[in-house]
């Protein structure tokens, strides 16, 4: 029998994208993906070469939590603890982002698309690290609340 609840039919993947993209979460997890094509994009354009690897990891990744995080993935699969994985995303992305970035512009001899990248990388360092930052704030956050729950049974 078809359930005759007041719930209505499930929202799609494609709303589910829209609504997610609205949120905070998913406007940045948006911005460190087109960041890190358009890094990709200047490092891939350079003749000699650059650190491609870096963008195309952090891309894919972003591209993997984009997807888990918009289609409600990370409810369902408890195994895996989310949050924390997001966080080392993000740092490791941050990190690699900027180390990379300072180095593709202080080295002079390198070209135009290099030190466009590494423009273009120093501002994903900074997305990345205020992903880092929003998902320390959500992580004590639930630690606070966690806290103040278990001070109840004094």
């Amino acid at each position: 029998m078809a359930d005759t609840g007041t719930g209505g039919p499930a929202p799609s993947y494609p709303q589910k994208l829209k609504a997610y993209l609205k949120t905070q979460k998913g406007s940045v997890l948006a911005a460190e993906i087109v960041l890190s094509f358009i890094v990709l994009i200047c490092y891939l354009a350079s003749p000699k070469g650059g650190y491609s690897a870096v963008a195309i990891c952090e891309m894919v990744f972003a591209i993997i939590f984009f997807g888990v995080f918009s289609a409600e993935l990370d409810k369902q699969f408890s195994v895996v603890n989310w949050v924390w994985s997001d966080l080392f995303r993000a740092v490791i992305g941050a990190l690699l982002y900027i180390i990379t970035s300072l180095i593709c512009v202080i080295d002079r001899s390198r070209d135009g698309a290099i030190i466009t990248g590494g423009v273009f990388g120093l501002i994903a360092g900074i997305v990345f690290a205020y992903d880092t930052y929003t998902i320390y704030l959500q992580i004590k956050s639930t630690r606070h609340h966690a806290a103040a729950a278990s001070d109840d049974r004094v």
